[in-house]
Formats: C-alpha cells, sequence, structure tokens
C-alpha cells in the first residue's frame, strides 16, 4: 500500500533563473547564510536555458537567497516564479 501525502505538507518552491556559475551559487549561499539556512532553503538546481540556471528553493527563504546573491556580487537573479514555465 503507497502511503499518500496531504498537498497541504508539501514544500511550497518558488524557482529563480540566475546568471552565474552553479558553484558560485552554492557557495554564495553557504557562505552569507550558513550551513543550516542552506538545508532550510533547500536548494535544487532544476535545470538549465543555455547559460542560465534554474534553482527551486523553499519560498519562506527566498528573501535570504537573494541577498546572499546579491551580497556575493557574481550571481545575478533574473526572474523568480512559482512555476517553471513562469520564467520564460
Amino acid at each position: 500500500m503507497k502511503l499518500k501525502s496531504k498537498p497541504s505538507s508539501r514544500m511550497k518552491k518558488r524557482y529563480l533563473l540566475l546568471e552565474g556559475k552553479k558553484e558560485d551559487a552554492e557557495r554564495a549561499i553557504i557562505d552569507y547564510i550558513g550551513v543550516l539556512g542552506y538545508t532550510q532553503a533547500n536548494p535544487i538546481f532544476v535545470g538549465h536555458k543555455g547559460e542560465k540556471l534554474i534553482l527551486s528553493i523553499d519560498r519562506k527563504k527566498i528573501n535570504n537567497v537573494r541577498a546572499a546573491f546579491e551580497l556575493y556580487g557574481r550571481i545575478k537573479v533574473l526572474g523568480v516564479s512559482g512555476t517553471i514555465k513562469g520564467l520564460d
């Protein structure tokens, strides 16, 4: 028997369209938010569009992650959306 989870227990995510390298994005989050903040934000690299990366983040931590990218300087946030198709 397969266990089902309620829709309310599902993690709500936001998707960021980034310009930069994956390693720089990970380093920025860890340096400015810390390891605990990194795990709470739960960043997952979903894919890429040419030179641009798509990053999935927990919606409660989106402001912290965007601030980390602004302070780091090598990562530029091009857009934020609730769906991947919304990043076009």
